[in-house]
């Protein structure tokens, strides 16, 4: 049976699964998804450990043992998913090594109060780095203008880097240089820089949630409903090939510099008049990664188009947000703007939720409570 996932991954994109947790973990489910469909990282936010942690029974013995240690509910997450982090690593390394540092990483995100503060994220993100005490570990700065500066200071320093919430073409162009300029200080001082690694997250269906609404709202024209993101998306990628080629970036890639890859995410369809695989199908190409949720992996594995889509018709692209743009939409607010603060507001939400769902849980595990 043909497995599309495959197929893809040979047309030089990265699949990541967009999920951890213990099960996956316990069960052998993330390394059979590495052996068998070539799985080669995993995403990770609050949301996704506040459905492991708050409705399983897997983390209780993790919670006892932490408990012991500490009634901070901060604490006991970072702990507890600490553990998941360096178990998932441990999976990855062989696909981090046999690629030289260039795939098999796992994200974990910076919290939310540090989105606009560069100084504080630059160093979280180092000390969760050192105390995760793994390679293959990106840390997930947000594409905010603090985080744009936080993140060439990092690169520079030489942890790497999932620059998330990313959806303006601008804003992503600012987040390359700084990875080049990162790299390029590191080189100078004499420092390695062939085991850094970057990714640049652009959430892609959130995009068309946003323009498809305003569409309808306004009478825009039908057929642009589901191409904004595509579109946005394929913009940036031609973004990252320009950036990402001359004399400058050859000069580094001799020193064994990586390309910070444009990775994919938010790529489940919200919609369901649009075809499950339309994220999939359509981003596909050299130096990218796709983190798909697991129901999107199972579509794609079974269902999915492998084929060069990424870089398809990039002057359609632009026509198409012109034509957005020519609708009465706003475009360039909706992503520089609306969908980052947003985003912003909706991490901080999902990490309060997963702070309160800690505290119920160790109350219920305490001691004092058994």
């Amino acid at each position: 049976m043909t497995n599309r996932l495959r197929e893809i991954e040979a047309l030089g994109q990265a699949v990541w699964i967009d999920n951890i947790n213990r099960g996956l973990l316990e069960d052998g489910i993330l390394q059979r998804l590495v052996d068998e469909d070539g799985i080669s990282g995993v995403t990770s936010n609050p949301t996704i450990f506040e459905k492991a942690m708050g409705h399983s029974d897997r983390y209780d013995e993790g919670f006892k043992r932490v408990l012991g240690e500490t009634q901070d509910p901060r604490e006991i997450f970072f702990q507890l998913a600490y553990t998941d982090i360096r178990d998932a690593a441990d999976v990855l390394r062989g696909t981090y090594e046999a690629t030289e540092g260039q795939d098999g990483y796992i994200s974990f995100e910076l919290p939310p109060e540090l989105a606009f503060d560069a100084a504080g994220s630059v160093e979280a993100a180092k000390r969760f780095y050192a105390e995760i005490g793994k390679d293959n570990v990106l840390i997930k700065v947000p594409g905010t203008a603090e985080g744009v500066e936080a993140f060439e200071e990092l690169t520079a320093a030489g942890v790497s880097v999932n620059v998330t919430l990313l959806f303006d073409v601008k804003r992503y162009v600012e987040i390359a240089e700084a990875y080049v300029n990162g790299l390029q200080r590191r080189a100078d001082a004499g420092e390695p820089i062939d085991r850094i690694s970057s990714v640049a997250s652009f959430f892609v269906s959130r995009v068309d949630g946003k323009v498809d609404k305003l569409l309808d709202e306004k009478g825009g024209p039908a057929e642009l409903k589901g191409k904004a993101a595509i579109a946005n998306a394929r913009i940036a990628y031609a973004e990252f090939e320009r950036i990402f080629s001359g004399a400058g970036w050859d000069a580094l890639a001799a020193k064994g510099a990586n390309v910070q890859r444009p990775l994919w995410a938010s790529t489940s369809t919200k919609n369901p008049d649009y075809p499950d695989t339309l994220y999939v199908d359509e981003l596909i190409g050299p130096d990218t990664v796709n983190t798909m949720p697991d129901a999107t992996i199972d579509a794609a594995r079974d269902h999915g188009t492998a084929a060069r889509t990424v870089d398809k018709d990039v002057a359609e692209a632009h026509r198409t947000i012109e034509r957005v743009k020519a609708a009465g939409i706003d475009f360039d607010d909706i992503v520089s703007r609306q969908l980052v603060d947003e985003g912003v507001e909706s991490f901080a939400a999902s990490f309060n939720s997963l702070i309160d769902t800690i505290k119920e849980k160790a109350s219920s595990l305490s001691p004092a409570a058994r």
